[in-house]
């Protein structure tokens, strides 16, 4: 989702939170401490997040609703949402100040105002089958987002000269070419990108891609045969760092890109006893300085609808 943000320190005070008590050393440190756990609402559904280096903002499939989390403050805001809307994937575009959302079986994205959460544009994506806009990734000349159940790109182009959203009609879909194989279940999910190229990973297969953009052309991220089986979310850090949430398996790999993408390297794996408090199928997650934050969807659980959710820290090594 999100490339590299940074904060200078995060508070943690007035939000619900679980962190480590102080030490006497940490008494001289004027830096608040970084909370390790962050309540959602009962029911909240979650599946994406994302940050602007200051809040974080997570969705929810419930109904499309969009709880801003602000990390200095504490302040809570919840973006309404609408019977029959979800919200999976998101994005926060610096340039605009607006959250991008993927809409899941809505076949559809939508760009919200970040400050109030209007929805401020539309974006339909039909077509005659099944279609789950699953996640997206904000560049400077388009948000590009993943359909998990075809080959093909979603794309809403954006412009290099001025801050103002294109009109919906301009929303187009790319054919994808190449490697990219489909398989039964969900195929292509989490999506950054790193200078002209993007990634993406296919969670039932746990392959990564690169994508040219511009074509749609896909060529198989040489991992030295390592496979992300149910990989998520993704996030990219310094150095081409690039973090591969798997849900189901309660753990993030981390990986160094090579050049352009053509290769990947395992190079660390943040276990489930290695987060910072509880984890329950993290699917997304957001970097804020050296800490990942994992939203935890808790896929299974029994009354999701009533169930306890929250965001879980994860240390960056």
């Amino acid at each position: 989702m999100r490339r590299i943000h940074l904060v200078a320190a995060v508070a943690a005070a007035t939000l619900a939170v679980t962190a480590a008590p102080a030490t006497a050393g940490d008494r001289h440190d004027h830096k608040p401490a970084v909370p390790d756990r962050i309540e959602l609402p009962d029911g909240w559904l979650p599946e994406g997040i994302t940050t602007d280096g200051s809040n974080l903002y997570s969705g929810s499939r419930a109904d499309g609703s969009i709880l801003k989390i602000g990390l200095r403050s504490g302040t809570r805001t919840t973006f309404a949402g609408a019977p029959g809307r979800i919200a999976v994937g998101v994005d926060h575009d610096p340039r605009r100040d607006v959250v991008w959302v993927a809409g899941g079986a809505g076949k559809q994205i939508r760009a919200q105002d970040a400050d109030t959460g209007e929805v401020l544009r539309t974006y339909d994506f039909p077509s005659t089958g099944a279609r789950f806009v699953n996640d997206l990734t904000v560049t400077r000349s388009a948000v590009y987002a993943t359909d998990s159940l075809s080959r093909e790109l979603l794309v809403v182009p954006l412009s290099t000269r001025t801050k103002a959203l294109p009109d919906p009609s301009r929303a187009t879909t790319r054919p994808l070419t190449g490697d990219l194989q489909l398989a039964a279940g969900n195929n292509l999910n989490g999506i950054v990108s790193t200078g002209r190229t993007i990634v993406a990973v296919q969670s039932n297969t746990g392959l990564l891609f690169r994508i040219d953009a511009r074509t749609g052309a896909t060529r198989q991220i040489d991992t030295g045969g390592r496979t992300f089986v149910n990989g998520d979310g993704l996030e990219l850090g310094r150095h081409q760092t690039l973090y591969v949430v798997q849900n189901r398996d309660n753990k993030i790999a981390v990986l160094r890109l090579g050049s352009q993408a053509r290769t990947g390297t395992l190079v660390d794996t943040i276990e489930r006893s290695e987060f910072a408090a509880d984890v329950d199928v993290p699917t997304t997650v957001a970097l804020v300085k050296d800490s990942l934050f994992a939203v935890n969807a808790r896929f299974g659980i029994a009354s999701p609808a009533t169930a306890q959710y929250w965001i879980t820290r994860a240390p960056v090594r």
